[in-house]
C-alpha cells in the first residue's frame, strides 16, 4: 500500500470506469481532479485536508486498487470516499482496513455518504452492482443501510416539444440550470438539472410544494426539463431517488413520475457507517 502517485493517473481510471453506471460519463483528467478535491463540508463543518488517497500496488508497481479518505478536523468523523479494485475481495478488504487504520483516530466513520451523481458515481454504493465491496464494508465492522436508488433514461432526440411551465436560470452549484415554477410571484416547484460529457445529463432535484402537488404540476415539469436536456444533446439522463424518511401517501409519487418516462431502475444505493470501528474482521 502507498500514496497514489500522478503516474498512477491512467490505471486509476481505469479501475474507476470498471465501476462505472449507465449514464455516467467515463473517469477523466478533469473528474478525477475533482474527485480528488473531495467532499464539500456541510455549513459549519471543516475538513482537515484534501482526502489522502492510497493505491494498493501490484506487479511493476501497479494500482490494483484505490481508495480515499479523509477525516473532518472538527467533528472527528472520518469518510471512505470512494474505493475500486474491479470486484475483489482481497483487494477491497486491504484498502478498507488501510482507511480504517489510518482514520482509527475518529469515533464514527461512514463510507459511500450519498448525494446527487458526483465526479465518479451516485454518492451511494451500488448494493447489487458492486456486492463484493458491499460485503467487504460489512467484514470490516461497517452497518449499511439503503439510501435511495438510482436511475436511468435514454432520451431521444425527437423527444416532443414540453409544455413550458417554469422559467429557467442558470444555476452555479451544481452546475447546471434551475427550471421554476411560480404561482404569482411564490416558487410551487423546482428541478435542478446538468448536461455532462459524452452527452450525459443528470436530474439532480425535483420537487413540489405539497400546497400544490396531485395537479400535474410535477409531470409538466419534468417533462420541460428532459426536452431542455434533449435540446442541449443529451441523450441518456439519470437520477437518484432518496428513501423517504417515512412512508406515506406520496411516498409512491416519485416512482410513478419517473416510470411515466421510462426512466428504469439501475440499482439501489447503499450507505454505511462504524461506530467502533477497529481491526477488521478476518475473512470467513
Amino acid at each position: 500500500m502507498r500514496p497514489y502517485r500522478p503516474d498512477d493517473e491512467p490505471l486509476v481510471r481505469e479501475l474507476v470506469d470498471a465501476d462505472r453506471l449507465p449514464g455516467q460519463p467515463r473517469c477523466t483528467t478533469e473528474r478525477l481532479a475533482a474527485a480528488r478535491s473531495g467532499l464539500v463540508p456541510p455549513v459549519g463543518w471543516e475538513v482537515s485536508a484534501r482526502p489522502r488517497i492510497s493505491v494498493l500496488a501490484g506487479d511493476g508497481d501497479c494500482p490494483e486498487g484505490v481508495i480515499a479518505y479523509l477525516s473532518w478536523a472538527d467533528v472527528r468523523t472520518g469518510v471512505i470516499c470512494w474505493v475500486h479494485a474491479r470486484e475483489e475481495p482481497p483487494a477491497l478488504r486491504a484498502l478498507i482496513g488501510h482507511a480504517l487504520a489510518a482514520l482509527a483516530h475518529c469515533p464514527m466513520i461512514e463510507a459511500f455518504v450519498g448525494g446527487p451523481p458526483g465526479p465518479l458515481g451516485p454518492g451511494g454504493l451500488p448494493r447489487a452492482r458492486r456486492g463484493a465491496t458491499h460485503d467487504a464494508l460489512l467484514r470490516s465492522g461497517f452497518t449499511g443501510r439503503r439510501q435511495g436508488c438510482y436511475l436511468y433514461c435514454a432520451l431521444s432526440a425527437e423527444l416532443p416539444p414540453a409544455r413550458v411551465v417554469a422559467e429557467v436560470v442558470s444555476c452555479d452549484f451544481p452546475p447546471g440550470q434551475r427550471l421554476i415554477v411560480r404561482h404569482g410571484a411564490e416558487p410551487v416547484a423546482e428541478a435542478v438539472i446538468g448536461v455532462g460529457p459524452e452527452a450525459t445529463a443528470t436530474v439532480y432535484w425535483i420537487e413540489t410544494r405539497p400546497t400544490h402537488r396531485h395537479r400535474g404540476l410535477g409531470h409538466e415539469l419534468l417533462g420541460q426539463a428532459l426536452a431542455l436536456l434533449a435540446e442541449q444533446g443529451a441523450t441518456e439522463v439519470a437520477l437518484v431517488v432518496d428513501d423517504p424518511p417515512h412512508a406515506g401517501d406520496d411516498s409512491q409519487a416519485a416512482p410513478r413520475l419517473f416510470d411515466s418516462f421510462g426512466f428504469t431502475l439501475v440499482d439501489q444505493l447503499w450507505t454505511y457507517q462504524s461506530r467502533h470501528p477497529g481491526v477488521p474482521r478476518p475473512a470467513q
